[in-house]
């Protein structure tokens, strides 16, 4: 990495460096926060665990001298200030709720990676010209509440922060609640169209959640887009009625569209190759008896590909298929549910990571993540980028999930050559 020359009259400055040890140890500690018996980690969104580990990071980041706001969605922000506080932040983070049986490492690695490089910033007595800020963004995941990625989504937008505040969960209970019962019903605005910071840049580490690039044999993911996202509800209605007395011929079942529907999601799939995905992740059949035929199904489809076009023509494929199958004996509904469309990454910032992996030596390969990620809201107010690192056998969302301490500090180190270079180096 180039430093820009010290003054004569000061200290030589040091290069910075990740410490690997140091944040494995921050991630182990934030991991027995809701530790399961399997290894993995429960903390849903908002729930007393949530605000302990919260308060955690708070801590942290106080310690490193960072300053701390939290905002009406309950993002925190910490804040390490630069030479030149006119400058907007350079970012980064991500979550640290987690999925009933999620991982160690999801989201986390991401906020933690961040305060390291705060932590390597300050071991080597470096200031930034702009301002670098730490992102723990509100209910990621939304395992608890509904809408997914509420934080990030309110900063950029996507949705009002009245809507956010008002979701409740299987009890009852509002995030206008529980932000309040853990103290982090900030006062700052939440969306940047009501006045927010709007970062200068943003970059977010993460764990692949894929088998790429473990399948590779490479350790960084240079991240250039993100997949546009299309879920459907799909609802199959036929009649029920007794497995027996009821000739083949003379049925309404309405398991089979479905089955062949859910076929045709494969194959629709397939036929947008590489980066074309298609699943139905969950089933009803009512009224799901042996000896009954089906009188209706129920089931989820998830479409995704990396350009908007693509994923167009796998809706009108759905669409399609729909009526195909459709006919006077079983009727078919498709209902749209979620929509995010493709995000490119800014190709400046997906630069500074590239380089920053080529600096440090690292092997590299440019990815499109399949999966939503706060970035995916940033990028729509800031010029954003993410960096990759492999996890073991692709397992994520799931309490298995686990990465090598390496490939971590790896991961952490270009977000650190990148974050330097965006920021800037003080005189």
């Amino acid at each position: 990495m180039t430093l820009a020359a010290p003054d004569s009259l000061r200290e030589p400055l040091r290069a910075p460096r990740i410490d690997a040890d140091r944040l494995w140890a921050r991630l182990m500690a934030l991991a027995r926060i809701g530790a399961t018996d399997k290894g993995g980690v429960c903390r849903l969104a908002l729930t007393g665990l949530d605000g302990q580990a919260r308060e955690l990071f708070i801590r942290w980041a106080r310690e490193l001298g960072c300053t701390v706001r939290i905002d009406a969605i309950g993002n925190i922000f910490a804040r390490r200030p630069g030479t030149d506080e006119s400058l907007p932040a350079v970012g980064t983070g991500s979550h640290i709720d987690t999925q009933p049986t999620g991982g160690r490492f999801d989201g986390n690695y991401g906020v933690l990676a961040g305060l390291e490089v705060l932590q390597a910033l300050d071991d080597a007595g470096i200031r930034t010209r702009a301002p670098l800020e730490v992102a723990v963004w509100t209910n990621e995941e939304g395992s608890r509440f509904v809408p997914v990625m509420m934080g990030s989504g309110v900063h950029a937008g996507a949705f009002p922060l009245e809507h956010a505040l008002a979701a409740a969960d299987a009890g009852g209970v509002t995030v206008r609640q529980a932000l309040r019962e853990l103290g982090h019903d900030g006062a700052a605005p939440a969306a940047v169209a009501d006045g927010a910071p709007r970062f200068g840049a943003y970059f977010e580490a993460h764990i692949e959640q894929g088998p790429v690039l473990e399948d590779a044999g490479v350790t960084i993911g240079v991240v250039t887009a993100a997949l546009g996202q299309r879920w459907y509800d799909v609802t199959v209605r036929g009649m029920e009625a007794h497995a027996g007395p009821t000739p083949m011929g003379l049925r309404r079942d309405a398991l089979l569209p479905a089955a062949a529907l859910m076929q045709k999601v494969r194959e629709i799939a397939l036929a947008e190759q590489p980066h074309g995905r298609g699943t139905v992740g969950c089933v009803d059949v009512f009224p799901s008896s042996r000896n009954v035929i089906p009188g209706r199904v129920r089931f989820t489809v998830d479409l995704r590909h990396a350009d908007e076009a693509g994923l167009a023509r796998m809706d009108a494929a759905l669409r399609e298929a729909v009526r195909a199958l459709s006919c006077p004996e079983v009727s078919i509904e498709v209902e749209q549910v979620v929509c995010f469309p493709p995000q490119a990454f800014d190709e400046r910032l997906v630069g500074l990571v590239r380089q920053g992996a080529e600096d440090a030596g690292l092997t590299r390969m440019d990815v499109v993540s399949g999966a939503g990620h706060d970035a995916v809201y940033v990028a729509r107010t800031a010029p954003t980028a993410m960096i990759f690192v492999p996890c073991k056998d692709g397992i994520s969302h799931n309490e298995l999930e686990d990465a090598r301490p390496a490939d971590l500090a790896a991961g952490a180190t270009v977000l650190l050559h990148a974050m330097l270079a965006q920021a800037g180096v003080a005189d």
